[in-house]
């Protein structure tokens, strides 16, 4: 059989699609590199990821002048507060605890020791014999016939289809409001993960923690633990006879805190299009202070992480407030990412406006760069619109490659993670990096993480192709959809319903 002949028209009608699409892009390109001026851009980069903020540990205070500075940038800009939330935050209730100076279980003769086998996770301090109740996992089918009132329950950690360690500690704090709700005293979840070992999370777990407040209304907060139950022997001997058990902790010291989301908008300019929103996202937290190293520095200024992608977002709100597309931008600015997605995750679970709105999440985090020819896209080919991330790459001299790492599982992650899993379409852009190698590691949570030893012009390249992909997606009249298949195609089923 011969081989057909393309049709004429077809082919011309092809590239004359292409010689648009390309002008189109070229001519944004023009804009934002007349929008978008180095030295203020980089001023932005710089301040974020001073000494003066002290690493922006979302327990410290100077986490919140680094949530002001984003907030009056958004004001600057063009970029107007959500009428639901306090002008630009969204207002998110923490705890930050540090261990006990005792913390210890006894039951059936056996001693369990905080940092060793057990960890004391939260709560107030409490002594005392107690009865214990099995309660399954510790949702509400598990109390089922159950009085727990006065005592503490006994679950099993996680879900079964709930094992990251992010998915556990999202676990556990509505295991936490379920017991309480029950009028149970504390709740012990007995670990038996085997993808995690215990001895990590001990050394993870045993400092100063900072988790979502179950109940930011009142001071009282329920004890919570983790014990060690690899085989679920312990768990099955308690649920087989009356149980009791002597608790003692001490010194554990909680205290409350109002962290912040920072969230804006710039409207959209079609008259339909612009009631879905493609969200941009970065976390804008990082670890704080910790031990001085050799030289003397102990501020972990996170230049890579995410200082860089927070610049981006400001960068954004500079462009898109002048050139707005048809669809609406959401800016977002996470509060602590690094204590466990806790900021994205609260909006997740709290949005000051329908998720089914919001079409697309792009989100920007990083660890760090070996490759400044690339930028790295966590996610790309999940996704319909990788073809706009590729193309907004090429315009700024890169080339967006996919996760070239995926044994990290850093898709799961990072703060679009908290959206993807709500059906959102949902990918990371990262700076370039081809493996997570040596280089990647000099500055990843490390003190070096500095302003000072990052390539400037490829920040500008990055910020402004990432701009450019926003802007291609949000001009485009097709809805983002996931890749059929994804994991999370039924997720978006669900939350668009008809519309997806």
């Amino acid at each position: 059989m011969n081989k057909m002949n393309p049709n004429p028209l077809s082919l011309l009608v092809m590239l004359i699609t292409f010689a648009l699409s390309s002008t189109l892009v070229l001519a944004q390109k023009e804009g934002i590199d007349k929008a978008i001026e180095r030295a203020e851009a980089l001023s932005h980069f710089k301040f974020l990821a001073s000494d003066e903020l002290k690493g922006r540990d979302p327990a410290r205070p100077e986490i919140d002048i680094a949530a002001y500075y984003i907030a009056n940038q958004f004001e600057k800009y063009g970029a107007s507060p959500l009428n639901s939330l306090n002008a630009y935050y969204q207002y998110v209730p923490f705890v930050a605890s540090s261990p006990p100076t005792v913390g210890s279980m006894k039951w059936k003769g056996s001693k369990f020791k905080h940092g060793q086998d057990l960890l004391v996770l939260g709560g107030d301090d409490i002594s005392g014999e107690f009865e214990m109740v099995v309660a399954g996992y510790g949702f509400e089918e598990d109390y089922a016939n159950k009085d727990v009132k006065g005592k503490w329950v006994i679950v099993r950690v996680g879900a079964p289809n709930r094992m990251t360690p992010t998915e556990l500690f999202k676990a556990g704090r509505e295991k936490l409001a379920i017991a309480k709700s029950q009028g149970a005293i504390g709740l012990v979840e007995m670990y038996n993960v085997p993808t995690t070992p215990w001895g990590l999370l001990v050394n993870y777990l045993n400092k100063s923690q900072l988790t979502i407040d179950i109940d930011p209304e009142n001071d009282d907060t329920l004890p919570y633990l983790w014990l060690k139950d690899l085989k679920g022997d312990i768990i099955k001997t308690i649920a087989n006879g009356k149980n009791e058990m002597e608790i003692d902790i001490k010194g554990k010291i909680n205290r409350k805190i109002r962290g912040r989301n920072v969230v804006a908008v710039i409207e959209g300019t079609d008259p339909q299009l612009k009631d879905e929103y493609v969200m941009l996202s970065a976390h804008y937290d990082h670890l704080g202070i910790g031990k001085p190293n050799a030289e003397g520095d102990s501020i972990y200024n996170g230049a890579r992480d995410n200082a860089v992608g927070t610049s981006a977002l400001l960068q954004a709100a500079n462009y898109f407030g002048k050139n707005p597309p048809e669809r609406s931008i959401l800016l977002c600015a996470w509060t602590a990412e690094e204590k466990g997605l806790l900021g994205s995750s609260y909006f997740a679970d709290n949005p000051p406006l329908p998720l089914k709105q919001i079409v697309f999440n792009l989100n920007i985090d990083n660890g760090g760069y070996n490759d400044t020819s690339l930028v790295t896209v966590i996610g790309m080919g999940r996704s319909s619109v990788d073809h706009h991330i590729s193309e907004a790459a090429k315009a700024y001299g890169l080339k967006a490659i996919s996760d070239p790492a995926p044994e990290q599982g850093l898709y799961d992650r990072s703060d679009n993670v908290s959206f993807a899993k709500k059906g959102i379409p949902a990918p990371t852009f990262s700076l370039g990096f081809t493996a997570f190698d040596a280089e990647i590691g000099k500055y990843y949570h490390q003190v070096t993480d500095h302003v000072d030893n990052f390539d400037l012009d490829y920040a500008l390249k990055y910020w402004k192709s990432y701009i450019l992909s926003a802007e291609s997606i949000a001009n485009d009249p097709k809805k983002p959809l996931w890749v059929e298949g994804d994991k999370y195609e039924n997720a978006a089923k669900e939350l668009y319903g008809k519309d997806y």
